[in-house]
């Protein structure tokens, strides 16, 4: 192929280095001589353009990707043929592939990665509206221009939803480290498939490595479609529980119990970023980005500081020097950490669970947002001057099964009681457990009920039927609040015994 450098493709592109590489064709950088401009070419092998199925599996690529108008798509310009190769012509992305950005730096910053996954689920969402699956949801195909920005490509396997016969039944098309359980065996195809790749290339970017490992393809795929991914918290202890469950969902076995859609994807995709910023007191880079992106009453739950950090610096510093400088500032700060709780437990022979500060997360499966409500930090941080607040029910009535939140515990614990200080008394909870990271629905299996239904008064210690079984994650579960407008979580905390 390299014999083709220079030359000039239909008096217009010109050929000028070959930038990759596959069984069916060949992308050149070149140069569009009437627009004077860069362009990437992707040119059919002479060894294949005579076969008439794969042929139209190239000119399919062409008329797909080019119904597709998205920043995060590489968008295409023009298709052709020259001496009977067809050609596509698609916009120069100056950059890397996210594989050679992971490959170059390992884990990627946990906002990132996030950022990243959030671009690549909106450009799949428009090929899905065009009902395109993409098929080859992967790292190698997701090209980080100069600014940073995401940009899907190589629709080259994609097939729309409602055309059949141009794939052998049975045949995997795809590349099996990132393949869904579907793909694996040959089965049909739908945009779950693609959300499921997106789980696993979101994995990779948190963890820097993929989920599974084998001695062929073969082996790899058919643990995609016999074990759960591991434990990305395992990995990387300081991904929140709110991402790993998104990790969780998108990669479920069963494509029901996935997202239902990329919408829905997308949603907690934003809720975690948001969370993520907040916990992190900022953003960088691509994040940055993304995050001026999120819809209104998303952007509102990032603090002020990190959505208008000059501002709030200038404030902080005024209001240090009224109030006498820094040193004074700081010998008011409260430290908000993580350990037991100094108060004195319900019983005799229990003791507190320490738990780290970050290791509660609201949770709203039936609503909107997911995570019910940021700041579930507060309810955990020893200190009962401080709660966490659900959502306002103005009507007083949740219209859902429940609300809540939920703590982490890792590595496990046998609890025995769970204490619970609120100013607003009278709401009813049930208290359930569970050991994988809980999925963003309701019901789920995995779940296991270890309280009977609470009416929670200021101060109430519920015990839990757990017994010596050891769990992870344990959910303050409101199914009623009580003739109130919202919930206070003043302080929330596990004993065992012994």
């Amino acid at each position: 192929m390299s014999t083709l450098l220079g030359t000039t493709l239909n008096g217009r592109y010109r050929l000028e280095a070959q930038i990759g590489t596959g069984g069916m064709s060949t992308v050149y950088r070149a140069f569009d001589e009437t627009l004077e401009r860069r362009v990437a070419i992707k040119l059919m092998n002479r060894e294949v353009a005579s076969d008439s199925r794969q042929l139209e599996r190239f000119r399919r690529e062409a008329r797909a990707v080019a119904q597709l108008s998205h920043p995060n798509i590489v968008g295409v310009i023009d298709a052709g043929e020259d001496e009977g190769r067809p050609y596509i012509v698609f916009e120069y992305v100056e950059g890397e592939t996210l594989k050679q950005r992971i490959r170059r730096q390992g884990r990627l910053p946990i906002a990132e990665a996030v950022a990243y996954a959030i671009e690549i689920a909106r450009a799949l969402g428009v090929a899905h509206a065009h009902q395109i699956v993409h098929r080859d949801v992967k790292p190698q195909n997701v090209l980080i221009d100069e600014e940073g920005q995401a940009k899907v490509t190589d629709f080259g396997i994609a097939r729309t939803l409602d055309e059949e016969g141009l794939t052998a039944e049975g045949r995997v098309l795809g590349t099996t480290d990132y393949v869904s359980p579907e793909q694996a065996l040959g089965q049909p195809v739908t945009g779950a498939s693609d959300l499921y790749s997106l789980g696993v290339v979101l994995f990779e970017m948190l963890t820097g490595e993929v989920p599974f490992h084998g001695e062929n393809q073969v082996a790899v795929a058919m643990k995609h479609v016999r074990e759960a991914l591991p434990d990305v918290r395992r990995l990387r202890p300081e991904v929140s529980a709110a991402l790993a469950a998104v990790i969780e969902t998108a990669t479920s076995k069963r494509e029901q119990d996935r997202y239902a859609n990329d919408a829905e994807l997308i949603s907690d995709l934003e809720d975690v970023l948001a969370i993520e910023a907040a916990r992190a007191g900022g953003a960088h880079g691509e994040a940055t980005a993304v995050l001026r992106t999120l819809p209104a009453g998303k952007q509102r739950r990032i603090p002020f500081g990190v959505r208008h950090r000059s501002v709030a610096l200038m404030l902080t510093l005024v209001a240090l020097l009224a109030a006498g400088g820094i040193a004074g500032w700081l010998s008011t700060r409260t430290h908000h950490g993580t350990g037991v709780p100094p108060s004195p437990p319900p019983k005799p022979g229990l003791h507190a669970v320490a738990l780290c500060q970050g290791c509660a997360q609201g949770f709203n499966p039936l609503g909107n947002p997911k995570d019910e409500a940021p700041g579930a930090s507060a309810a955990i941080d020893n200190d009962p001057n401080t709660y966490w607040r659900t959502q306002e029910y103005y009507d007083d009535e949740l219209h859902k099964a429940g609300t809540g939140l939920y703590v982490n515990a890792s590595p496990g614990t046998s609890a025995s009681a769970l204490r619970i200080i609120t100013d607003t008394p009278g709401f009813t909870a049930v208290i359930y457990a569970r050991n994988s990271p809980p999925p963003m629905r309701w019901p789920a299996p995995g779940w296991v009920r270890i309280s009977s239904p609470t009416r929670v008064t200021a101060d109430d210690s519920i015990p839990l039927s757990a017994g010596s079984r050891r769990f992870r994650y344990f959910l303050l579960w409101i199914t009623n609040l009580g003739h109130q407008e919202y919930v206070d979580i003043n302080e929330l905390t596990l004993y065992r015994r012994g």
